[in-house]
Order: structure tokens, then sequence, then C-alpha cells
């Protein structure tokens, strides 16, 4: 793997890169107050259009040439007609949890901000800010074989099923003229995500006449199906050649403690690097909720139970090869500035572009967090410096090759 064509040091000093460096340290507490205010802004998956309306005026504010396209991602340019290629900079829109008030979103103490994403993805969307008012606040620099694009990108979480990642790859006017991606997801600068993990998701559901739980008993019940349907999964995974993981995130169904329910309903969710192995999975899943139904009907001289799967959610793999320029040059923006990163795989944004050999990579933002997709989430500002340099060096490497 060859080091990148551009001297990091002369790249640091130029003019441009310089100036913008030196807006980022002067930007400490505006960073932060961005930070905290567009993570009060509620922005569960599919509810976004508030936080997107929000960044959409922050960028234009900062002199962009900003929009939201037809998913309902906010895509700016740093000033109007840039010219193909681009390389996009990313970061979510959408959290899994959303704040209930702006309170609950706070800075405590000893400094750390809390409440629902302020590390996923406030951290992102903050730097996504804070590169773009460095940039404009700096000269223009010269030689540049590409243009920067910043998407703010909504359905990253959960249902979302990377749709606005999916909509920038294949359907937006840019698809074809955007040529890698850095995806902002979270702080860490420690993690480089080049590999992405698929997952497939699926919803079970389980009907039955149900009944009253005395007067009725021996109705096949859901519930009791959906809970051996579970346990039958378990009991026959494979072993597995590659990581491989599964759970049952969400189990619900019945309306009361004395009435045999006529639904039940369970969400799984199942991972793995080899997506040959999914689909083994796919037929294990199917196998375990025929017999569970077989059973239950099997007992029961009364009604009978019957079963289906939905996929609910898809995210493909890919990864980025080693030899790959971009994994190159985040190495070498990395070792130049004394960050001891390595490699790793995750469901990110990046999935889409990795499946369709897009160079892409998922970054942390810098600083430091945790508590992800709890209501005990936090983030502490510290180290985010850090961060934010390493893009700003990393992304005028890109847009120099």
């Amino acid at each position: 793997m060859g080091a990148p064509p551009v001297n990091l040091d002369s790249l640091a000093a130029s003019r441009g890169v310089k100036e913008a460096l030196q807006q980022l340290s002067r930007d400490k507490q505006w960073i932060n107050e961005k930070h905290l205010e567009l993570c009060r802004i509620p922005s569960p998956t599919f509810q976004e259009q508030r936080r997107a309306e929000w960044m959409l005026a922050a960028l234009r504010q900062l002199g962009c040439d900003a929009k939201i396209d037809q998913a309902g991602n906010v895509v700016a340019f740093l000033q109007p007609n840039a010219p193909p290629p681009y390389i996009a900079v990313t970061a979510h829109l959408d959290t899994v949890l959303a704040p209930r008030s702006p309170d609950e979103v706070r800075t405590e103490p000893d400094g750390a901000f809390t409440g629902p994403g302020v590390s996923d993805n406030g951290a992102g969307l903050a730097a996504l800010l804070a590169i773009v008012r460095a940039l404009k606040s700096a000269p223009p620099q010269t030689g540049h074989t590409a243009s920067p694009v910043f998407i703010a990108n909504v359905g990253e979480e959960g249902d979302g099923n990377l749709c606005g990642m999916r909509h920038l790859c294949t359907a937006s006017p840019l698809a074809a003229r955007i040529k890698t991606y850095l995806v902002l997801d979270g702080p860490a600068v420690e993690h480089i995500t080049n590999e992405a993990l698929a997952c497939r998701r699926y919803e079970i559901t389980i009907q039955g006449p149900g009944g009253h739980s005395w007067i009725d008993y021996g109705i096949a019940n859901p519930v009791h199906a959906i809970a051996r349907m579970i346990t039958i999964f378990a009991e026959n995974l494979p072993h597995p050649t590659s990581p491989l993981s599964f759970n049952f995130g969400i189990v619900e169904g019945g309306v009361s403690v004395n009435a045999i329910p006529p639904l039940a309903r369970t969400r799984l969710d199942i991972r793995s690097v080899d997506e040959a192995l999914l689909e083994r999975m796919t037929v294990i899943l199917d196998a375990a909720l025929t017999r569970a139904c077989d059973w239950e009907n099997e007992k029961s001289p009364l009604g009978k139970v019957s079963g289906r799967i939905r996929e609910a959610g898809s995210r493909p793999g890919g990864r980025l090869p080693s030899s790959s320029p971009l994994l190159a040059a985040v190495k070498a923006v990395d070792s130049y500035l004394g960050i001891r990163s390595t490699t790793d795989c995750a469901s990110t944004d990046a999935n889409i572009p990795l499946n369709l050999n897009i160079p892409a990579l998922s970054i942390g933002a810098g600083g430091s967090g945790g508590g992800a997709h709890t209501s005990a989430e936090w983030y502490k500002p510290d180290g985010r410096d850090l961060g934010l340099k390493r893009l700003v060096l990393l992304l005028s490497l890109l847009l120099s090759e």
C-alpha cells in the first residue's frame, strides 16, 4: 500500500489548510454550542425533517449552496456550480432515541454533554458544520482535482435501512459524480471502519383465534409458539466460520394476563460479514417457525396458530481493499498526527457505497462518547480538536489526489 503523493508537512503548512486548522481552534465554543443546539431538536428515524431544516439553515448561513433532496438529505456545496467529481463527507441526522424536551440534552459539571443522540450522531453533525465553517473562513485551496460535498443524511438507524445513503448512491443526480464517501459516525478516532457488516432484519408474526385464559384453555397460543420458535432458533445455530450475531430485540403480543392472545410478534437482527451465512440463518429461522407452530397446534384440540416472516431490513456487506488509496490516505494522516488507529468491521452508512465498490470509510469525528442508543448517552468534547484536524487534513489530501 503506497503512501499518498502529497507531503503532509507541506500540506498542513499551506495557507488554506493552515488557516482552516486555526479557525477550528478558534471555534471550540461555537462548535459546542451548535452541537447542543442541533441535538435538542428531536430527530428519530423517519422524523428528521425539523433537524434537516435546521442544518439547511445553518449551512446556508455559513455561505453554502445547500438544499434538501428528494430523500430528505441535506446536501451542501461550498460554492454554487462546484465541479465534479465529488468527495462526499456525510453524517446521519437520525437517532434511535429522541429528547422529550430540550432540557434533556444538557452539559454536566464535568463538561460532558448528556442526552439522546449527543454522541451518535451529534458528534458527526457538529463536525460537518465545523469543517464547513473552517473551509469557508480560509482562502480557497488550489490544485484540487475534486470538490467536496457535505451531506446530512436521513435513515441510518434501525428501520431507516440506510435509505438516505441508498438514495445518494443509486437514485440521486449526484450518484455517478461522487467518487468517495467519508462517513462521520460518532466520536472515536481510533477506529477506521473499512469493512461493512452485513445485516438482515425480520419481523415474525404468529396469529391465533385468542380467547379466555380459563374458558378457552387449550386454544393454540401465539405467545407460547413464538417463545418456542426463539428457543428452537437459538438451539439450532450453525457453527459459523465467520463472526455472527443475532438478537431478538422486541417481543410483543397479548392484551391482558387473563386472555389468550390472538397475536404475537418479534423482531430479529442477524449480522455477519458472510452474506451466505446470513442466507443459511434465514432457512433456520423459517424451519424454527414451522416447528414451533406445528408443536403448538399438535397439542391444541381447538383453534390453531399460523406464522409468517417479513424481511424488515437488509444492509449489504462490502470491503474497502487494503490497497485502496483512500485507506492509505487516512493511515498517512493518522501517522502524521500520532493517532493509533486500527481497521474494523461495523454496520454504517458506508455499507451502501462499499457494496457498490465505491471507496468509502466510516470514521469518528473526535472527542469521546458512550451509551449510544440508550437514555444515558454522553459525549465529551475534550480531544475533538484532533478529530477535526484529522478530517481537514484528510479531506484536503483527497481533494488534491
